[in-house]
């Protein structure tokens, strides 16, 4: 919807508002023309059913919305004698009509300063339970949001099975688009398995501000740009599905291409402007290798002790040789100690080893017949308001930012190129860009493949591992499942990852003896 749509429909309800609340404004001792004043009216109402100011806040934050408009119909209801369990139901299941009902057809009179607190345990209960989600909902919107990772694209860094904490509020709390939807749920509803969320109402792309922008090196958790897939690993099970943007898959990748930059990959290695691109000491880079050996080591054993999992297959017709696709530079020096190592052979990818041409519109993007994983470029990353000649050569880069991110009609003839109807050979980005990569370089699905990752799909900045999960080991030997030694380490950043979890267990153990000891001085206390 656009905003115009918008200020249609937000005053279109505050018409339905006037015409069914107007009589109970009076009743409780309002103005009526009280009830038709956008804003003012809900703060008035708050008054009314004796809540407080920022409820208004809430009911203007989407997806806590949701929650916020029942409750607020319900209370109006019980501020006015309808507290009985057919009421609460009826406000609901009307969408809140059922106020307008009583407002017309009943006789109530008003309850001024009533008791707030629950009058039943199951109230109580109800009442905690929706304060928890609110408050659940909006840390999760725009503060920090639970993350999985689920490939080995940044083994290593982040290992499959981690569980993080991301950010919100470094980069810029992103708005939802989507404005019906489960709270705290992202395309699909647990067990059941169907879409959590409505396409329509939607917000435009909006981004409070943040306090960094991203940065070479940065892992960022993205919505997949190109993802039209029904459910994560389901891609096999359903059709293809339109998606909102901040309701596409999350995706953790490293920042390495930044707005208005030119990046190439060559051999594997990342070259900005020109210039390898300079890693921090925390990017564990892998890349693929042909080990060789006489026959009489265990590689997989040996590999296995320093948590390399990643290998593809023995290569046929080459006795003792496996292809590993995610050793790093240690692990190499690691394999070179053995004197069973007979030859360590970087491969280019896995394609040329094995002698299989790439699937055509494989590599973005997707009419570069010579580009592979590990050679392409250069390409140009757009910056918000550059503009940039449009060439036959270039407009393959950028007929999807320019055709899907940015939504412009635009058009490839035989006579040239048109953009919302106008011939033109320039265009000026309305948006910023970036190249995102997995550290694991031959078995990451990233930028490489599907172009430019819009700001627009940017979620957040991992900030710490809270849990860590080795999904190779069963519940059974849960003590040996988890990682205790990744257990609330940070994520990105400098310097070798510690453990912060020692001190976290000190905190929780303090708090816990200090709320003891008060509750025992307190209740000491009463006694005299």
């Amino acid at each position: 919807m656009t905003i115009a749509q918008w200020l249609i429909f937000f005053l279109l309800i505050q018409v339905i508002h006037f015409i069914g609340t107007w009589k109970l404004y009076q009743k409780a001792g309002r103005k009526s023309w009280e009830a038709a004043v956008p804003v003012y009216n809900a703060v008035v109402l708050m008054k009314i059913i004796n809540r407080p100011w920022w409820w208004v806040i809430l009911l203007f934050i989407p997806i806590v919305n949701l929650i916020m408009f029942p409750v607020v119909w319900v209370e109006t209801l019980r501020s006015f004698g309808k507290k009985s369990t057919l009421d609460t139901i009826l406000s609901v299941v009307t969408f809140g009509l059922y106020v307008a009902y009583v407002n017309y057809m009943c006789d109530v009179t008003y309850r001024e300063n009533r008791s707030l607190k629950p009058e039943t345990e199951a109230g109580e209960f109800v009442s905690s339970v929706l304060f928890a989600v609110v408050v659940a909902t909006v840390i999760h919107t725009y503060a920090i949001q639970p993350y999985t990772i689920p490939t080995s694209s940044l083994e290593k860094t982040l290992l499959v099975g981690d569980f993080l904490f991301v950010s919100k509020f470094h980069y810029g709390a992103r708005t939802p688009m989507t404005t019906v939807a489960l709270p705290m749920v992202h395309d699909t509803i647990p067990v059941a398995g169907k879409k959590s969320y409505s396409v329509k109402p939607s917000l435009p792309y909006f981004r409070l501000p943040g306090f960094q922008k991203i940065k070479h090196n940065d892992i960022v958790v993205f919505n997949w740009p190109v993802d039209t897939i029904y459910k994560f690993n389901d891609i096999q099970k359903r059709p293809a599905v339109f998606k909102p943007i901040d309701k596409k898959t999350n995706y953790v990748k490293r920042a390495v291409g930044l707005p208005g930059e030119d990046i190439s990959v060559k051999d594997g290695v990342v070259y900005i402007n020109d210039k390898e691109l300079q890693l921090n000491d925390r990017a564990k880079v892998q890349y693929s290798y042909l080990i060789e050996t006489d026959g009489n080591l265990d590689l997989r054993s040996a590999l296995t002790k320093m948590n390399v999992t990643d290998f593809v297959s023995y290569v046929e017709n080459m006795p003792g040789t496996i292809y590993f696709q995610a050793l790093t530079n240690d692990d190499i020096n690691y394999l070179k100690t053995f004197s069973s190592v007979k030859n360590i052979i970087k491969s280019p990818d896995m394609a040329n080893l094995f002698g299989y041409n790439y699937p055509k519109g494989y590599i973005f993007p997707h009419d570069k017949a010579d580009w592979t994983e590990t050679n392409l470029g250069p390409i140009h990353i757009p910056a918000k308001e550059e503009t940039i000649v449009l060439t036959p050569d270039n407009i393959s880069m950028y007929k999807r930012v320019i055709g899907v991110y940015e939504g412009r009609d635009l058009q490839i003839k035989d006579d040239g190129i048109y953009i919302d109807g106008v011939k033109t050979d320039k265009y000026t980005f309305q948006q910023n860009y970036y190249f995102m990569m997995g550290d694991n370089r031959n078995n990451s699905e990233d930028s490489r493949m599907w172009g430019f990752v819009p700001e627009d799909h940017i979620v957040g900045k991992p900030v710490f591992v809270w849990m860590s999960l080795d999904p190779s080991i069963p519940w059974s030997k849960a003590l040996d499942k988890i990682r205790w030694n990744r257990m609330f380490i940070t994520v990105n950043g400098n310097g070798e990852q510690r453990s912060y979890f020692p001190y976290f267990l000190i905190l929780v153990v303090g708090w816990g003896g200090y709320s003891f000891y008060k509750k025992r001085k307190d209740k000491k206390n009463s006694e005299y």
